[in-house]
């Protein structure tokens, strides 16, 4: 048993906290003050962003407004990022974001729940890329890389333009398909590269996968550059071989980091920086600290950092952040072994996979629309 109110500061907005937010709407505890911390109004559902890229979307239609979950969910929202943790006492240094006013610059929680999605150390990027940092189109924060994408485009309609997209995996390949298939849909004159960092093409995946991504690069004129970018210039990236390749717009779509801000909190860490949980998305060393998504790794089942575990993590975290708040017991969250994966290449075609089983096709595509549809209009409310 407790006694008086106890807040729960939710930091981030990203997947799973999008859904114990809703879960809050159906269910909160009078004793309970919730708090999100987030630097936007709306998560952009990263799932759904190749479709915007591609024009299938518009950018609305990718975003969860916070607002209304906040309010539903009978929270507060502060407009910030977090610059530092002291998981010992219980307290979130805040800077405020998005010219907002009046944000506290720390903020007291008894539970903290941290699910801030995937981003990008600048400052070790710029130590392992010179360059990229300012002259990089980033794909993280998804946010700011929407926002960036249509001067992209207007670029486009007015001179041929090279564009480089430097990481082969599911995000680099959905990307890459959706940027060619607009640019050409709109009869714009562009040549895409495919720099792999060093490695195979969907390298995560199984040979069959990859050799339908490769038939789909073939397909499109797209160039596969096997090598790694060690620096991007003006007009140019540099690849590790010594060569230099002219390029207009080099996309980053790399392998993403553990917040810096991390460090020095006292929680326990992966050898990666990110937060290290047990089977409740529980911190090893903190009781009262969850977190979920692309800054936690699991201590006893490591899987794969992607939207697909992210969203599944969100019922399990919910559930056990009530449980803890009222003192009972949690329930261990079992992430599958095997996920459904759905690759877009571009609006209209995908690539299935699940497991060792895989397949393409319209089909497939409209089959990722009607999921990424369906968990937009689960978590998009009306407007006050």
């Amino acid at each position: 048993m407790h006694h008086g109110i106890k807040k729960l500061l939710l930091l981030g907005a990203g997947h799973a906290h999008v859904h114990v937010l809703a879960q809050l709407a159906r269910h909160r505890p009078a004793d309970l003050d919730v708090t999100v911390l987030s630097p936007y109004p709306f998560q952009t559902y990263s799932g759904m962003t190749p479709g915007f890229v591609a024009g299938h979307y518009s950018a609305a239609e990718c975003q969860i407004p916070l607002e209304p979950l906040v309010r539903a969910a009978g929270a507060r929202w502060v407009q910030g990022r977090c610059t530092g943790i002291d998981a010992a006492a219980g307290t979130v240094q805040v800077a405020a974001a998005g010219g907002a006013r009046d944000v506290p610059s720390e903020l007291r929680c008894d539970l903290l729940s941290i699910d801030t999605g995937a981003v990008i150390d600048r400052v070790r990027l710029e130590a392992e890329m010179p360059g990229a940092a300012d002259r990089a189109l980033i794909v993280r924060p998804i946010e700011a890389f929407a926002a960036l994408w249509p001067q992209v485009v207007a670029m486009a309609g007015d001179q041929p333009v090279s564009i480089a997209v430097v990481g082969a995996g599911a995000a680099g390949l959905e990307l890459l398909f959706a940027a060619e298939q607009r640019l050409r849909n709109e009869g714009h004159a562009a040549r895409f590269t495919l720099i792999t960092g060093g490695g195979e093409v969907a390298a995560n995946y199984t040979q069959g996968v990859q050799r339908r991504v490769l038939r789909q690069l073939k397909r499109r004129n797209i160039t596969v550059l096997r090598e790694a970018c060690v620096g991007v210039e003006a007009g140019a990236v540099r690849l590790a071989s010594g060569a230099t390749l002219a390029c207009d717009v080099p996309i980053l779509a790399i392998g993403t980091h553990a917040p810096p801000w991390l460090q020095g909190s006292g929680l326990a860490l992966s050898e990666s920086g990110h937060v290290l949980v047990n089977a409740f998305q529980q911190s090893t060393s903190h009781p009262a600290v969850f977190a979920a998504g692309d800054v936690a790794t699991r201590a006893d089942a490591p899987h794969a950092k992607s939207g697909v575990y992210a969203v599944r993590a969100g019922p399990p975290l919910a559930a056990n952040l009530l449980a803890a708040h009222e003192g009972q017991p949690l329930k261990p969250h079992h992430p599958p072994a095997n996920t459904l994966n759905l690759l877009s290449c571009g609006a209209g075609h995908a690539i299935a996979s699940y497991g060792p089983l895989h397949a393409e096709g319209g089909w497939a595509w409209r089959w990722k629309d009607r999921i990424d549809r369906a968990f937009m209009a689960r978590y998009t409310l009306p407007a006050a």
